[in-house]
């Protein structure tokens, strides 16, 4: 059984500005994470100068790092990349929970959308399953979501207004 969602057609945002932050553990997963994602922001028209990458040690430093990069109000949206592996220990589950709750925080408290590109995955398999692999292109699907989302907040603002 199919659970796939229609998808309309992405709004054309050649101006937005996007940060992503990209946790260094995993580092080969969070580099893939990052090119598709730029590549996909370059596929719409938008300028490699409108993107910013930035990088933290680890998935659990990605919500200070989105904290302190909304605060500067430079962005339209913010993509946090991470990979946690399960591993034999709740180290997992609890960097899990936190970069989670912090990312949920985030939006629900800012302006700015914060786009969960974490993988959280029982093996290193599954991760690269999703670097473009059988189990899709979680980095294109990201910027996708940050153009989605911007798009969303134009709108919201532009309701507002009138």
């Amino acid at each position: 059984m199919s659970t796939s969602v229609p998808v309309t057609p992405l709004p054309s945002t050649p101006d937005i500005k996007v940060a992503i932050v990209k946790a260094l553990w995993n580092g080969h997963i969070t580099g893939a994470l990052t090119e598709s994602a730029l590549a996909t922001f370059k596929a719409q028209g938008i300028d490699a100068g409108n993107i910013d990458v930035f990088e933290v040690p680890g998935a659990v430093e990605l919500t200070f790092a989105a904290s302190q990069l909304i605060e500067t109000s430079m962005y339209d949206a913010v993509i946090v990349f991470g990979c946690v592996v399960r591993g034999g220990t709740p180290h997992f589950d609890y960097v899990c929970q936190s970069v989670t709750q912090g990312i949920t925080a985030l939006n629900a408290d800012c302006d700015t959308p914060v786009i969960f590109g974490v993988l959280t995955v029982d093996t290193e398999q599954d991760a690269l399953d999703r670097c473009g692999g059988p189990a899709g292109d979680k980095g294109a699907e990201a910027a996708e979501a940050a153009i989605r989302m911007h798009d969303f907040v134009q709108r919201v603002r532009d309701c507002e207004s009138e």
